[in-house]
């Protein structure tokens, strides 16, 4: 996207890693399918950019969550099991037909409108079923469970289950009690329905062990370099590099303001160094005065409020031999890691990525 030679700010994807971090969960999940959750663009790093690279290292099954994503995807991998997590509903049916798009449905109703759209055409669909196990967001709930269970040869006739599937609530949290509920809840489920493929995994439940893993596991945020757990050390490789260029260099006195709200004052005579990144590129402006970039791998934090387009570093303690127009300024990647900035900004790695501004170009450094 763009012309990343020229650009003020750019976002380094790497290929090499996403590819990296593929296999890390291949060997983690040894005799499991494991697919690949490209929704909301792959995480804001380019679905188009990124699932190639992924279905070279062997993935074959990918999850979306709109149909217009899948519909964008599908010529990308003509080949590929695509998974529409937003289900089915009255009027989208000829369109995840014609794109061959395999819906979870997430209720009785989905069911019976599948099923409909099915024997209308005389036809057997693929579907997956996603059943609530107790996040209470998507799927069937507790009260469609055994509705299904006891009438699933009649409402299923027209359909082909070629997945079950749930969704972990607190898996980044290896020591909450929720994971081995819905764990337990899933297995009773099973045990009542015909046999299919079977999955509860994303990234963080893939680290819970073998237990979770069932049939196929689904990861995201960990192919992208973010660490699911909150208890273990990230083993990701990183993936997305954020930097912007220097475009200005001053040297203020002390007790001078810098940017909009004068929110910074000196409190020594200060070099400062304006970058061509902001909050429209993805530099969230919660950050300001608390985040940092980094120069030649060192630190320095960033003053005064984030803008638009631009961000104001303190830069006095960087060697001025770095300090020239045009340098680069990370702000994510191998010195920052994307924990790091989404601590700091108040949230989680997931928006950080995605919140990754459009005008912002993407530089895909490929595989080796």
């Amino acid at each position: 996207m763009g012309d990343c030679h020229f650009a003020t700010a750019r976002l380094t994807v790497r290929l090499g890693a996403i590819a990296a971090n593929y296999r890390h969960f291949v060997a983690l999940c040894p005799g499991v399918e494991v697919a690949a959750a490209v929704k909301a663009d792959a995480y804001g790093l380019g679905a188009a950019g990124v699932t190639p690279t992924l279905a070279a290292a062997g993935c074959s099954t990918f999850f979306v969550a709109r149909l217009e994503e899948g519909i964008a995807l599908r010529p990308l991998r003509p080949d590929a099991r695509i998974f529409l997590l937003d289900g089915v509903r009255q009027g989208t049916e000829t369109a995840v037909i014609a794109h061959r798009l395999i819906p979870a449905l997430n209720s009785l109703a989905e069911v019976s409108l599948w099923s409909a759209a099915a024997a209308s055409r005389g036809e057997t669909l693929d579907c997956a079923v996603h059943f609530d196990t107790g996040m209470n967001r998507l799927g069937l709930p507790a009260y469609e469970q055994p509705v299904l269970a006891a009438q699933g040869k009649h409402r299923l006739r027209h359909l082909n289950v070629v997945l079950w599937m749930s969704h972990l609530a607190c898996a980044e949290d290896s020591e909450s009690p929720m994971n081995a509920l819905q764990r337990d809840r899933f297995r009773e489920l099973l045990a009542q329905l015909p046999p299919a493929c079977a999955s509860l995994c994303a990234s963080a439940g893939a680290l819970l062990g073998r237990e979770y893993h069932f049939d196929l596991v689904r990861p995201g945020i960990g192919l992208y370099g973010g660490n699911p757990s909150i208890c273990l050390p990230n083993p990701f490789s990183v993936v997305a590099v954020l930097t912007g260029k220097i475009l200005q260099v001053r040297r203020v006195d002390s007790g001078e303001s810098v940017g909009y709200g004068a929110t910074f004052r000196a409190t020594r005579p200060t070099v400062l160094a304006t970058v061509g990144l902001g909050y429209a590129d993805g530099l969230m402006r919660v950050i300001g005065n608390k985040g940092r970039g980094a120069i030649t791998g060192v630190s320095a934090p960033i003053v005064g409020r984030v803008s638009m387009d631009l961000a104001t570093l303190d830069v006095t303690n960087v060697p001025a031999s770095a300090l020239q127009v045009g340098a680069d300024v990370e702000f994510l990647g191998d010195t920052i890691s994307l924990e790091e900035f989404a601590s700091l900004a108040g949230t989680a790695s997931y928006e950080v990525l995605t919140s990754l501004g459009h005008r912002l170009p993407r530089h895909y450094e490929p595989a080796a």
